[in-house]
């Protein structure tokens, strides 16, 4: 049975270990949308080096589980002098994976703007700069939007992974409140419908600023 009296008692922390989560997902976000965005231009419209250097790192990032780029960062990098902060450790590594995720997205959604468009773009004298910039990356932003919403969404339950180097973010305050009650079933179950709400509160916010986007297109 579920020990409401301990989750009460315990709710201060899991709150505490919640805001911590959405920190870490809204900091990995930035770094995966801006990181994402330069890899997706460097695989379109970079040349040969370019391209060679996005194509290795998506491979990389994607093709290893993030729990294993988590713990490199963390614990083999001062190896070779390079010190990183538990939190830092987890943003960064999360984020540059998610880097390599979302640069797929976006590439997509480039590639799925009109040619038509870019023509006539070019016949009215704009750069290549000029393009990506006013006319194919807003189209392709609203095009992606829901998928760099499940990216984001995805990234509140990664945030977890933070919790094997030891920063206090939800699922490491389950893991305390579990240590020192011993029911593991009401430490996790706060903690399961914390994450809950937290995605679920995200899924709204999106499902709104999609509707608004499908509104202002119209």
């Amino acid at each position: 049975m579920i020990n409401f009296l301990t989750l009460k008692d315990s709710l201060g922390n899991l709150l505490q270990g919640a805001a911590l989560s959405l920190e870490i997902m809204v900091l990995a976000f930035i770094i995966g949308i801006v990181g994402g965005t330069l890899l997706s231009l460097m695989l379109l419209y970079g040349g040969r080096a370019m391209n060679v250097i996005a194509h290795t790192y998506v491979t990389i990032f994607r093709g290893t589980p993030m729990l294993v780029q988590l713990v490199a960062l963390f614990f083999v990098f001062p190896y070779i002098g390079i010190v990183i902060p538990a939190f830092w450790s987890a943003v960064i590594a999360i984020g540059m994976n998610s880097a390599a995720y979302v640069s797929q997205i976006i590439r997509a959604g480039i590639q799925a703007v009109g040619k038509g468009q870019i023509e006539a773009a070019k016949t009215l004298g704009l750069s290549h700069n000029q393009i990506t910039r006013f006319i194919v990356l807003p189209q392709a932003v609203r095009t992606v939007f829901p998928s760099l919403g499940n990216e984001c969404i995805t990234l509140i339950k990664d945030s977890s992974l933070a919790s094997v180097i030891g920063v206090a973010e939800l699922s490491h305050q389950g893991s305390i409140i579990m240590s020192r009650t011993y029911d593991a079933l009401t430490a996790y179950a706060g903690v399961a419908v914390i994450y809950l709400i937290m995605t679920s509160c995200a899924s709204l916010l999106l499902h709104i600023v999609e509707r608004r986007m499908h509104y202002v297109k119209n």
